[in-house]
């Protein structure tokens, strides 16, 4: 295997194994502040919702924002057609402690936070006859607004939204500014399924099908080939492996460990140094890795029908020999990378980020094989290990899920880290994007292409082999992902957590039930019997007679 192709693997493995959840991209940022110790209550009781708040000025439709509706108060209409417009005004004292001097008749009030609690401000303003309440915070971020533990009779029943400090900026400044400022305040529903899980579920599924095919081929044609030689060269003994001969890393059970471990320590620095240049960074990275994987996997399609072009080899300095095929499509394949690069903010930049990543994974899984079950168990339960880790137990150690944090590219200033798949979320009213990360595809994705490998050796069908078990197996572990995300209103989800069990359970399981259990653990292949060895085995016996 030529050096860059070395280089392009380790990085690989040095890459986060990633996260699947579906975070939602509204202009205010995030939610913090979990209320765990303001649990639930009479008066204090409604969910969480995203407020769509859209301005008016002098009749005229102007900006959009988002907050975040309070636990207390009345609960927000849903559609925008039930939604009234009414004029907004700013309360007098700023802070909203004390009675407001201005009349407000029926305005919705945009209050400051701070100096006394968030149902105090809103007593305040729904004595003065206000309709609804805007609570300006003192952050950038949306804060979910509780009642304290103490507090009981409450009896509030206007509506309370939190806005960012941005928002509520912009607000003041309209109001500053115009004569009339309205706004109307609605909360749209998400779909219960958005057909962007679909696309993003046939992605994932036909990525592993497609590289596993290739693998199994290649692994195929490198038999065939051994096969060839060992018959051409009986006398000789030869060591031949696939790793040496069509440039395959095979990995045992220490690398499989150190892969997760090394994760680990790379979500980490991820985490720590996440700012708008180490995303730069990692744009670099990815198109590096992009350009080999789209050369990879071009090469390998057209050299079906360019077979002479991808068989004549030019030596270049420091990339060794290099077939006229791959300096053809090399080309095209750095400037498609740059061109993503360059307009990856842009509204159809995923379909760019899509094609490479694919590309990427594919390469990857015709790369590095798990040579055996006992190898794909360590990784897959390292790596089921680490996805929990990462995505539920740091919030204890961080007060915040890492792994969540890390994908969606919070404090860096961009939409998130590009070594993931994402599709937009097309009839979501919040917009934003499915997302699934690479290692919810690659991990699963070696053993599914080491089953295909193994059931093409062994010459067993569909149904007697392990192929098509593992592969529904994956495909309905990804499903489950899906209901627990969406029964878990669009919190991240470890993928990991429902595939692992699935695909390596329904492999181990099949194994053993069929006696194969053995073999897979051990060898990872059926024992091959070579033909001239029979022959010289048949004519010893004859001399012996």
């Amino acid at each position: 295997m030529d050096l860059p192709r070395i280089c392009w693997v380790l990085l690989t493995h040095a890459v986060l194994l990633s996260v699947f959840s579906r975070p939602v991209t509204v202009t205010a940022g995030d939610i913090v502040h979990g209320d765990d110790s303001a649990p639930k209550k009479p008066g204090c009781e409604n969910d969480f919702v995203l407020v769509k708040i859209q301005t008016w000025i002098n009749g005229i439709e102007d900006s959009e924002f988002v907050g975040v509706g309070a636990r207390f108060g009345t609960t927000i209409v849903s559609k925008e057609k039930n939604a009234n417009q009414t004029h907004l005004t700013l309360a007098d004292p700023r802070d909203c402690c004390s009675r407001p001097k201005n009349k407000l008749a029926g305005d919705i009030v945009m209050v400051h936070r701070g100096n006394c609690k968030f149902t105090t401000k809103a007593n305040v303003a729904q004595a003065a006859g206000a309709s609804a309440v805007l609570i300006v915070n003192n952050q950038k971020e949306l804060y979910k607004m509780v009642c304290d533990p103490d507090e009981t009779d409450l009896n509030i029943h206007i509506p309370a939204v939190m806005l960012p400090q941005d928002a509520g900026a912009s607000l003041e400044k309209m109001l500053m500014n115009s004569s009339s400022v309205s706004v109307q305040l609605y909360s749209p529903r998400r779909p219960l399924v958005d057909i962007a899980e679909v696309f993003l579920w046939l992605m994932a599924v036909g990525t592993i099908l497609c590289a596993s095919f290739w693998s199994a081929w290649s692994a195929r044609e490198a038999a065939i080939e051994q096969d060839k030689l060992l018959k051409d060269a009986s006398d000789e003994l030869l060591n031949v492996t696939g790793g040496g001969a069509s440039g395959v890393v095979n990995i045992n059970t220490t690398s499989a460990v150190l892969f997760v471990l090394i994760a680990s320590c790379f979500l980490v620095i991820l985490y720590k140094l996440m700012s708008f240049w180490f995303v730069e960074l990692l744009v670099v990275l990815f198109c590096i890795g992009g350009v080999e994987g789209l050369q990879t996997c071009l090469v390998a399609l057209l050299s079906r029908w360019f077979k002479r072009t991808g068989e004549s080899f030019i030596k270049i300095p420091f990339f060794g020999a290099v077939s006229y095929l791959t300096l053809a499509v090399s080309p095209f394949c750095i400037g498609f990378a740059v061109v993503w690069a360059v307009f990856r903010n842009a509204s159809i930049a995923w379909i760019g980020q899509d094609i490479l990543g694919i590309a990427l994974i594919m390469t990857v899984l015709q790369i590095v094989h798990v040579p055996n079950l006992k190898v794909g168990t360590v990784l897959l339960s390292c790596a089921f290990l680490y996805d929990i880790f990462w995505v539920f137990v740091s919030k204890k150690l961080f007060k915040e899920s890492v792994m969540i944090v890390v994908a969606r590219g919070d404090r860096s200033g961009e939409d998130g880290i590009p070594m993931l798949l994402k599709i937009p979320r097309m009839f979501d009213p919040w917009g934003g994007y499915s997302i699934i990360g690479f290692g919810d595809i690659l991990l699963p994705g070696l053993l599914i292409a080491f089953s295909l490998r193994y059931d093409w050796l062994a010459k067993k069908n569909l149904r007697a082999g392990y192929f098509l078990w593992a592969m529904l197996a994956y495909g309905l572990g990804l499903l489950i992902t899906y209901v627990a995300l969406n029964l878990m209103d669009g919190h991240g989800q470890p993928a990991l957590l429902y595939i692992v069990p699935f695909t390596l359970g329904t492999f181990l399981s099949l194994g053993k039930k069929r006696g194969d259990l053995k073999i897979l653990w051990t060898r990872g292949e059926p024992e091959r019997v070579c033909s001239h060895m029979q022959l010289e085995s048949s004519e010893d016996l004859n001399e012996e007679n």
